[in-house]
C-alpha cells in the first residue's frame, strides 16, 4: 500500500520523516499482532521531526495490520491534512493526540487503545491496583482522566493535558489506556506493561476483591525506587527484537 500516487513515499520525504513513518507503522502492526486493535478504531501518532509540529496518524478505515509507512496521514495541530493522501482521519483520535503532542515536548509518540482488559480496569473505581509486579512498575507513572463522552469536543484537550501532567501512562476512565513516549520503543513498552498489568488485574479479581493480595508496602516502595526507573533501557533492548518479529510474522509495514 502506498500514497495516492500508488508509490512509496520513501525518498520523497526527508529521511527523518521516513524513519518516523516506519516506526509508527511498526507500532500499528505490533498492536495488531498482540490482539489489541479495535477494528479500525483507536490511534497511534508519531511526531514528524522538524519545526512544523506535524504528526502522523492512521488513515481512517484501514485495519492496523494493513497500515504502512506510506499510508500514514500527516496532519498539523489543528487537524489539517498537510500532505496529499486519499484518506481522512478520525476526529476523536485527533482530539486526544493533538492535545498531548501540543503540550508535551517529550511526546514524540502517543498510543491509545480500547482493549477489554484496559477498558475494564479503567471502569473500576480503584483503578490499577498494586497486585502484580507489572502494576507496581506502572503505577508511579500512571495518571487518570475522567470520561466525557466520545472525544470530539476540543475543549476536553485542556483537561486531558492537565490530568496527564508529566506522566507517561494514563487510564482514560470508562474508555481505555494511553502511553506517551520519547520514541516508538518507549511508548510501546509502556503500553505493553500497562496492558499486561490490566489483564492480570482482571484475572486476579475474578475471585473477588476480598480474595486478592495487595503487594506489601515495602515491595511497592522498592519497585518505585528501582526497576520502574529503568524502562527506557528496557525499551531500547526490546525494540529491535519487536521489529524482527514483525518482519517474520507481519511484514510490509516499511513500504
Amino acid at each position: 500500500m502506498a500514497d495516492d500516487a500508488g508509490t512509496s513515499l520513501k525518498g520523497r520525504v526527508s529521511a527523518e520523516e521516513w524513519q518516523a513513518r516506519v516506526d509508527c507503522a511498526a507500532l500499528y502492526r505490533l498492536v495488531a499482532l498482540h490482539g489489541w486493535d479495535d477494528m479500525i478504531f483507536t490511534h497511534i501518532s508519531m511526531r514528524v521531526p522538524g519545526p512544523d509540529h506535524h504528526f502522523l496518524i492512521n488513515p481512517y478505515g484501514l485495519f492496523f495490520e494493513e497500515i504502512t509507512a506510506s499510508s500514514l496521514v500527516k496532519v498539523d495541530l489543528d487537524g489539517n491534512i498537510v500532505s496529499p493522501t486519499p484518506y481522512y482521519i478520525n476526529p476523536a483520535g485527533f482530539t486526544i493526540h493533538s492535545a498531548i503532542h501540543a503540550a508535551r515536548e517529550d511526546a514524540l509518540c502517543v498510543i491509545h487503545l480500547h482493549t477489554d482488559a484496559g477498558v475494564g480496569v479503567s471502569a473500576q473505581k480503584e483503578g490499577l491496583l498494586p497486585l502484580t509486579q507489572n502494576a507496581l512498575l506502572m503505577i508511579p507513572n500512571l495518571a487518570y482522566h475522567g470520561y466525557e463522552g466520545v472525544a470530539l469536543n476540543l475543549d476536553e484537550r485542556e483537561r486531558l493535558v492537565k490530568d496527564i501532567g508529566d506522566k507517561k501512562l494514563m487510564l482514560l476512565r470508562n474508555h481505555g489506556t494511553l502511553a506517551v513516549g520519547a520514541s516508538a520503543a518507549e511508548a510501546f513498552v509502556g503500553i505493553f506493561f500497562l496492558e499486561r498489568a490490566c489483564a492480570q488485574q482482571v484475572a486476579a479479581l475474578s475471585v473477588g476483591r476480598e480474595n486478592v493480595l495487595i503487594a506489601p508496602e515495602a515491595a511497592q516502595e522498592e519497585t518505585r525506587n528501582g526497576p520502574a526507573r529503568g524502562m527506557g533501557m528496557v525499551s531500547g533492548l526490546a525494540w529491535p527484537g519487536l521489529k524482527r518479529k514483525l518482519d517474520r510474522q507481519l511484514p510490509g509495514y516499511d513500504s
